[in-house]
């Protein structure tokens, strides 16, 4: 798995000290332009196993671990979680790489999150955005309705005061794993390949990975709104071109207008495109093609 890629690991910040692990597929003196992939919750970057691959012929991909997540660092506090930080860690790996100019981005789920940030943060930096199975996290947030609390009743519950969430989940790490991932889509654990899923299940067997996770999901409900609305008081809006893809099966599909909560946090006159997939949450596992063929397509 990702034989044509090589690893890396890059410092982002020394206080509190942060690595970024990850793979490249070739570096800033190659003529193919640079394309970050950033993974979900509770997930790394092992979700683009179908895709990357088939993308190194015409692009630099570069794959990363969230902080908090697989092999990057996992700092204790909450401040450390909020997506202008995780935005910060995506420009140092990219610079640091030699990526100084602009890139595109493809982003699932929390990375996806990530990425809404770095384009509001550093709009000269992202060419275009991919972004899979999400709406805003603001407009999530104070839309909540009865089916959205039920099918992402994890946002309110790892959200809950430390340790309680980090507790409940540690004494049963793989069936929660099982359970909730397994139980988003009707065939189940069968749209993962099992080595990916027991890194995954790694993932959530480590308690720093997982305090990290709620730490993550904990910024969202806080830090992270108090920057978003600041965003848009300020009218600091994505500036860059934006694609939408999201599960035909999911709660994006069932309780939001994805095009119209995007259009709404980017600039007018910006292009906010997108369309529902044959996907449940996991989109880049499940629907592989779809993303290949929008990155091939978009990305130009």
């Amino acid at each position: 798995m990702f034989e044509e890629f090589q690893p890396f690991e890059i410092e982002t910040q020394s206080d509190p000290p942060v690595t970024i692990k990850g793979l490249r597929s070739g570096d800033a003196n190659s003529s193919r332009p640079p394309l970050l992939l950033l993974h979900g919750f509770p997930q790394t970057m092992h979700i683009w196993h179908r895709v990357a691959p088939e993308l190194v012929e015409r692009y630099t991909v570069i794959l990363m671990d969230l902080r908090g997540y697989g092999s990057s660092s996992k700092p204790k506090d909450v401040v450390a979680y909020a997506k202008s930080a995780m935005a910060r860690d995506c420009i140092k790996v990219m610079d640091t790489l030699g990526f100084t100019d602009s890139f595109y981005v493809c982003a699932h789920d929390r990375g996806a999150r990530v990425t809404h940030k770095l384009c509001v943060d550093y709009p000269e930096r992202v060419t275009k955005a991919i972004l899979l199975d999400i709406c805003p996290t603001l407009a999530m947030y104070t839309k909540t309705n009865f089916d959205f609390a039920k099918s992402y009743f994890h946002w309110f519950f790892l959200i809950q005061q430390e340790p309680l969430p980090e507790m409940l989940i540690s004494s049963r790490p793989r069936e929660l794993a099982e359970l909730f991932m397994g139980g988003r889509q009707k065939d189940g654990l069968q749209i993962f390949n099992p080595e990916c899923f027991e890194n995954y299940v790694k993932n959530l067997e480590n308690p720093a990975a997982v305090h990290g996770m709620c730490q993550d999901y904990r910024a969202a409900a806080t830090l992270d709104l108090e920057e978003a609305r600041e965003d848009l008081k300020n009218s600091r809006l994505v500036r860059c071109p934006l694609h939408i893809l999201w599960g035909k099966h999911g709660v994006i599909e069932k309780c939001f207008d994805a095009i119209q909560e995007w259009q709404a946090v980017t600039e007018p006159g910006v292009s906010v495109t997108g369309k529902s997939v044959e996907s449940g949450h996991y989109v880049p596992e499940q629907a592989p093609e779809e993303v290949t063929a929008a990155i091939l397509e978009l990305f130009q």
